[in-house]
């Protein structure tokens, strides 16, 4: 089974749609899933796979084209970036977003800056 036959999208979200599917792509991509120069499907393939409009698929490939993640190349496919270093600057992408995400909702319930460190250090501790 693909990859993407595994992904869901929330259609509830508040997120587009296709800045879930980028999301999905950037995710699959950093944890190794994905590798670089792996050829992924055309956009009436992935339209089909995740049930969207093929307009979506298009918008999805051309943000990911646009930030240098894939490439097309004509009569062959789209493909994933051969640089390596794009696979970690992917990752630390993500992981700065999760980061601020966190450290806003801490923010917002009160927390100083020590008390987030000191509370994720006891977190991870724990095994969490």
């Amino acid at each position: 089974m693909p990859l993407w036959e595994k992904w869901r999208l929330s259609f509830n979200d508040s997120s587009p749609i296709y800045r879930q599917i980028v999301l999905q792509f950037n995710q699959a991509f950093a944890r190794g899933d994905i590798a670089p120069g792996d050829r992924i499907p055309s956009i009436r393939e992935m339209s089909a796979f995740l049930k969207v409009n093929t307009n979506t698929m298009q918008r999805v490939y051309q943000e990911m084209e646009r930030d240098g993640l894939i490439s097309s190349k004509r009569g062959t496919g789209y493909f994933f970036t051969e640089e390596r270093e794009m696979t970690k600057e992917t990752r630390r992408s993500l992981v700065l977003g999760s980061l601020r995400r966190f450290t806003d909702e801490m923010r917002a319930l009160g927390c100083e800056n020590n008390e987030i460190i000191d509370e994720l250090k006891s977190f991870m501790k724990e095994g969490g």
